[in-house]
């Protein structure tokens, strides 16, 4: 080693150098004393030392990561192994609707501080269910939050299953199955992105007199979470909006899609003939016949320059 190693230099560089310069050794010479080899040996401890805290709190900060690695795994496992995924999305249905009713109808309120028009519209916009809550309130004596809820799950399921009658429930299974599979790998990869994000910055926590360990296993719990809740949201969104057809329909659909073409041709075309030079008009007289032969052949005649050439 040298006196400008960085091993000497960040943790025994003052030192040595401070006594070779009372002891006055010459510059170049090799240095044998049992001091110098001791002061190597801290300086290397020192360094081992430091690689390893590194090396334990990467780990430390990894064992979140592969904690949540292994709850995904085991989710998609499940959903790869069953045989009928109806009790899944059931779960995963009624879960939506009822944090979403819970919005509106806040659990232990009164009935004052319940937005049932709200609650309406959002059914009808966002899942395309008409539900009269307010109405059946009003005619009812005794009803309470639990029976609204009771009124909304039952109108999502039956319009859910009104959907896989169309098509079967064994086809019906199979894109089940697809839509949260991917779903699910979507939002995992977006979660790894935002854990990564999470964790560069995570340190400067310790300006606020905070633990960043914790900070960082608090937020990545509350951010799981939230990526659990984005899986269920998306796949009964894309299940419920999904819109089935029969094959007479896509028949139509494909005959309106042709007329539209055709109509679009004739359009086209009509709008061609309009700009078309003399059709549709009425003829031309002599002279301006003259005229027009004219200008076509004066057009077509190559451009003469008269006078000197202006020079660039």
């Amino acid at each position: 080693l040298s006196m400008e190693d960085s091993l000497l230099r960040i943790f025994a560089g003052e030192r040595m150098k401070a006594i070779m310069d009372r002891l006055k050794l010459p510059e170049g010479e090799a240095i044998e004393a049992g001091m110098v080899t001791r002061s190597i040996e801290s300086a290397q401890r020192k360094v081992e030392a430091r690689n390893f805290d590194i090396r334990k709190q990467l780990l430390e900060y990894d064992d979140v990561a592969n904690d949540q690695r292994r709850e995904i795994y085991r989710l998609r496992n499940d959903i790869l192994e069953t045989d009928d995924t109806a009790q899944m999305i059931t779960n995963l249905r009624h879960g939506c609707f009822t944090d979403m009713f819970r919005g509106f109808v806040p659990a232990d309120s009164v009935e004052e501080q319940w937005d049932l028009a709200g609650l309406e519209k959002a059914l009808a916009d966002d899942w395309q269910l008409q539900v009269p809550l307010k109405a059946t309130l009003d005619q009812a004596d005794t009803m309470g939050d639990a029976d609204l809820l009771a009124l909304v799950l039952k109108a999502a399921d039956e319009a859910y299953e009104a959907k896989v009658s169309i098509v079967g429930r064994e086809p019906f299974s199979s894109f089940e199955r697809s839509i949260m599979l991917q779903t699910l790998d979507q939002s995992w990869r977006e979660h790894l992105t935002a854990l990564d994000a999470l964790r560069q910055g995570i340190h400067l926590r310790g300006y606020a007199q905070k633990q960043p360990k914790q900070e960082y296993k608090r937020e990545a719990f509350e951010l799981f979470g939230a990526l659990l809740d984005r899986v269920r949201d998306d796949v009964v969104k894309v299940l419920m909006n999904v819109r089935i057809q029969t094959q007479e329909e896509i028949q139509q659909a494909e005959q309106q899609i042709e007329a539209e073409s055709e109509r679009r041709a004739e359009l086209a075309r009509a709008q061609h003939a309009e700009f078309s030079p003399g059709v549709g008009d009425e003829p031309a007289e002599a002279g301006e016949g003259v005229m027009l032969a004219e200008d076509e052949q004066a057009r077509q005649q190559p451009f003469k320059r008269f006078g000197d050439k202006i020079g660039r």
